[in-house]
C-alpha cells in the first residue's frame, strides 16, 4: 500500500498540508503517515547558551505527542476510512522527513505565506527537502482549502461537489522529464481534471535583436515549438485518453506564466534536475519563481 508522508510542525500551514494530504490519499487509497522531528538537544536562550534547559526535551516530546494525536483524531473524523499513522522523531526535522520520504510516494510540506502578497514562501527546512528529497514533494499554503481545488457552481457559490480545476504542468522541451510528466496526467486522471501544459520559449540569441522583431520568423519559431510540445505530449495522451489536454507555448519564461495559471489552478506540477550545484541541490529558476508566488499547491518532481 503506498504512503503520503506529511510534516506536521503545528503551524497553520503545516495544518493546511495535513488537510491537503489526507485528500490526496484518500484519492490513491493510501496510508498517511503524519511525521513530527525535533531536535532532543534544546539550548536556553544566550548568555546561558550551551546549557541544556531543564525539562525542555520531556515538554517538548509531550506536545510533539499532543499535536499528532490531536491532528489524527480530526483528520480521522473527517475521512473515517482513511488509514492514519503517525511518527514522532528526535531527529532535525529535515533529517526526519528525509528518513520517512524514502519509503512514502509524496512527501506534502506546508508553506507560510507571503503576507499581503500571495504565494508561497519556502523557509529553510521546506527548501532543503525540496532539493534533496527523491519522491515528489508538494508545497501547501496556509491558507488552502478543499474548495479551492474545485470550480465554484452555476451560481458562483465555493463548493467541493463541482469538478476539479485544471491541472497545471511546467515543461521544459530540453529536458521534459518522464516522470514529472506522469505525475501530472496521473494527478489530472484521479481528479478527473483537464491538463493544462505550459512551455516558456525564446528566440536564440544567437538570431539576433533584429530577428526578434520579424514577426513571421517569431512566428515560424513558434509553430515549431507547438509542434515539438505536441509530438512531445502525444505518447501520453495515448495513455491517459480521459484526461482533456491544453498546450500552451508562451514566450519567455515558463515562470511568470506558472504564477499567472496558479490562480485558477487545482495544482501546479514543475519538475526538478538532479544535478548538485556548487551551493547546495539546484531546483532551476522556473520551480524556484512558482515556488516563491503560486498560488496553488505545487508539485515538484525530480527527474527520473
Amino acid at each position: 500500500m503506498s504512503t503520503i508522508t506529511v510534516g506536521l510542525d503545528g503551524s497553520p500551514q503545516s495544518l493546511a498540508a495535513a488537510d491537503w494530504a489526507a485528500r490526496e490519499a484518500e484519492q490513491r487509497e493510501a496510508v498517511l503517515l503524519l511525521v513530527h522531528g525535533w531536535d532532543q538537544t534544546p539550548y536556553v536562550h544566550p548568555p546561558l547558551g550551551g546549557i541544556p534547559a531543564p525539562g525542555a526535551v520531556d515538554t517538548q516530546g509531550t506536545w510533539a505527542k499532543s499535536l499528532l494525536r490531536q491532528t489524527r483524531s480530526r483528520l480521522a473524523d473527517r475521512h473515517p476510512a482513511l488509514r492514519i499513522e503517525t511518527e514522532h522523531s528526535g531527529d532535525h526535522p529535515v533529517a526526519a522527513l528525509l528518513a520517512a520520504a524514502e519509503d512514502a510516494d509524496l512527501l506534502v510540506l506546508g508553506s507560510r505565506g507571503l503576507g499581503t502578497v500571495a504565494g508561497l514562501l519556502v523557509g529553510s527546512v521546506a527548501l532543503a527537502l525540496v532539493a534533496r528529497v527523491e519522491r515528489p514533494v508538494v508545497l501547501v499554503r496556509a491558507d488552502e482549502r478543499a474548495v479551492d481545488e474545485h470550480l465554484p457552481d452555476a451560481s458562483g457559490t465555493e463548493s467541493t461537489g463541482t469538478p476539479y480545476r485544471d491541472v497545471v504542468l511546467g515543461i521544459d522541451l530540453e529536458q521534459p522529464g518522464e516522470s514529472v510528466i506522469r505525475f501530472a496526467f496521473e494527478a489530472a486522471q484521479r481528479r478527473a481534471a483537464g491538463l493544462r501544459v505550459v512551455h516558456g520559449w525564446s528566440l536564440p540569441a544567437s538570431r539576433g535583436y533584429g530577428a526578434a522583431m520579424d514577426v513571421g520568423l517569431n512566428e515560424e519559431q513558434a509553430g515549431l515549438i507547438r509542434q515539438r510540445l505536441t509530438q512531445a505530449l502525444r505518447p501520453w495522451q495515448e495513455k491517459f485518453p480521459g484526461v482533456d489536454v491544453r498546450e500552451q507555448a508562451v514566450i519567455g519564461s515558463a515562470g511568470r506564466h506558472l504564477v499567472q495559471a496558479s490562480r485558477d489552478a487545482a495544482l501546479i506540477v514543475v519538475g526538478r534536475t538532479n544535478r548538485r550545484a556548487a551551493v547546495g541541490s539546484h531546483i532551476g529558476p522556473v520551480t524556484h519563481a512558482v515556488l516563491q508566488h503560486a498560488v496553488a499547491p505545487v508539485a515538484v518532481v525530480p527527474h527520473d
